[in-house]
């Protein structure tokens, strides 16, 4: 917290130093306000819906099969009631493997969000980076998450010195 604090008043010092002219935008607003954010939230959610109760029926199956189990365990071997739970924990598997494969990291959800928000996302982004070239504003920060720069005005960019002072830059880049 100490360092976001540092590094806000410090911005603030620059900023004020050389006259640079900054803003903020709250995109949750913003997104809020789209019509094509609200049909991919829409579609999201249908879509959320749909495999979730795929998934709750899976475990209802995985249920029956336990409850089955447990009624006819009397009348079982121990080779069969070896291979009942044998399958029981191939379909706990199989219910945990389609579950990560929707809901877990690059699964279909996270996919699928990406390809209807992205679009949306950059149009947000674009009008921004328009607004800010239309006002010349330096820096643009976004107040609906942390401290965040959005927009940055390319010539307030030192990545290539910072790169060049730790030698990990481009030996054909002439830095003036």
């Amino acid at each position: 917290m100490k360092k976001i604090l540092f590094l806000f008043l410090a911005l603030f010092s620059i900023i004020n130093v050389y006259g640079q002219k900054f803003g903020y935008v709250d995109t949750n607003y913003i997104l809020s306000k789209m019509p094509e954010y609200k049909e991919a939230q829409a579609e999201m959610e249908k879509l959320s819906q749909g495999w979730q109760d795929e998934i709750k029926e899976m475990s209802k199956n995985i249920e029956a099969m336990y409850n089955e189990l447990q009624a006819e365990e009397v009348l079982l071997t121990a080779e069969m009631k070896k291979d009942r739970m044998a399958e029981i924990e191939r379909k706990e598997d199989e219910l945990k493997e389609y579950q990560k494969k929707v809901f877990g990291f690059e699964g279909l959800f996270f996919l699928k969000k990406k390809e209807l928000v992205k679009p949306v996302q950059d149009k947000v982004f674009e009008a921004i980076e328009h607004v800010c070239k239309e006002q010349r504003l330096a820096i643009m920060f976004d107040k609906a998450g942390e401290l965040v720069m959005i927009y940055t005005d390319p010539r307030h960019d030192y990545t290539d010195y910072v790169l060049d002072d730790l030698g990990l830059g481009d030996p054909n880049d002439v830095i003036k």
